[in-house]
């Protein structure tokens, strides 16, 4: 007869396999009969008529709703008119002649922004006040109109 192919090591792994799904079973339940939340009510908070905070809810005959139908509105709250001037000023950053770009750092916001050649009206090199306009790009914002300051 042949003789068997499970080898006494492995029925030492399986064993102690078998008693590792068991104690963390074991663990599991003892953390669920210890466990000092409790129920979800338990965990609950209120806040009474004068501002405390309490593990009861409130009496709804206490509730005052008062509530001005003037002053509910609907939709988008409409912007003020800004005031803001589409002419930001910065400084060059980097500016690389060879190649035709660089970025421009706007002085209020620290942003940067891509400049190219063609969004020049003045030539520039780095460290230059200038002024500039932003025009959406294909990968962001980008600084055109660019002179010094």
């Amino acid at each position: 007869m042949a003789k068997s192919q499970v080898s006494s090591t492995k029925k030492e792994k399986e064993t102690k396999r078998l008693k590792k799904i068991k104690d963390k079973q074991q663990r599991s339940e003892d953390r669920k009969k210890n466990s000092v939340g409790g129920a979800l009510e338990d965990m609950f908070a209120y806040v009474d008529e004068y501002g405390n905070l309490t593990d009861t809810p409130p009496d709804p005959t206490k509730k005052k709703i008062v509530v001005d139908v003037n002053s509910i509105v609907l939709g988008v709250r409409k912007r003020e008119d800004e005031e803001t001037s589409p002419i930001k000023k910065g400084k060059v950053e980097f500016y690389n002649d060879s190649k035709g770009f660089g970025f421009i750092k706007e002085l209020d916001t620290q942003e940067k922004y891509f400049v190219h050649v063609n969004g020049l009206i003045d030539p520039i090199k780095e460290n230059d006040m200038v002024t500039f306009e932003l025009e959406r790009g294909l990968k962001g914002m980008n600084a055109v109109r660019v002179t010094k300051a």
